[in-house]
């Protein structure tokens, strides 16, 4: 067996010809793509002595930008609220941009909704912390998220979904 039958047979080794067929990831870029902050009640919300109820929503989505680049995009929304009145509002778009070269598509999705995510996450929750902390209140560290599980979980759930409206169409 030759050299180049050897790369074709496990598919990892880079090839004759040079071209690298080993997958690659890696992160080019990373940052904020929109922030916004709000504090509508000031300088009331300052004097009230109670702590506000704290609401935390997530959302991830990815594209894919060139042949090779994709772009992840984590967004986290935090809402303050102290009897009924927002106390204040934080909505961030984090943004990171993945090289991706041989990934096979059964992986891609995975690491771009779950382990991408989970890179960009410190970095924003850095920036949650510090834009709540400048607006005048205690800044909110969030806690750790695994997003891999959670990327597993919404399979299953989809994947139940589809399940059992396969059944209601037989």
């Amino acid at each position: 067996m030759d050299e180049q039958d050897f790369g074709a047979a496990t598919g990892n080794e880079p090839q004759a010809n040079g071209a690298d067929t080993a997958p690659a990831v890696g992160l080019i870029s990373q940052y904020v793509k929109d922030l916004s902050f709000e504090n509508p009640n000031a300088p009331g919300v300052f004097q009230n002595q109670q702590g506000p109820e704290i609401n935390v929503q997530f959302d991830i989505a990815a594209n894919q930008v060139a042949d090779d680049a994709h772009e992840v995009t984590l967004k986290i929304e935090v809402r303050a609220e102290t009897q009924g009145r927002v106390t204040f509002l934080v909505e961030l778009a984090y943004a990171g941009l993945f090289g991706v070269r041989n990934v096979p598509l059964d992986a891609l999705q995975p690491f771009l909704l779950g382990e991408a995510p989970r890179l960009l996450f410190p970095f924003a929750r850095r920036v949650v912390a510090d834009t709540i902390r400048d607006g005048g209140f205690p800044p909110l560290l969030l806690e750790p998220i695994d997003f891999n599980a959670l990327y597993m979980q919404q399979l299953e759930q989809r994947d139940a979904q589809l399940a059992s409206g396969n059944f209601g169409q037989a």
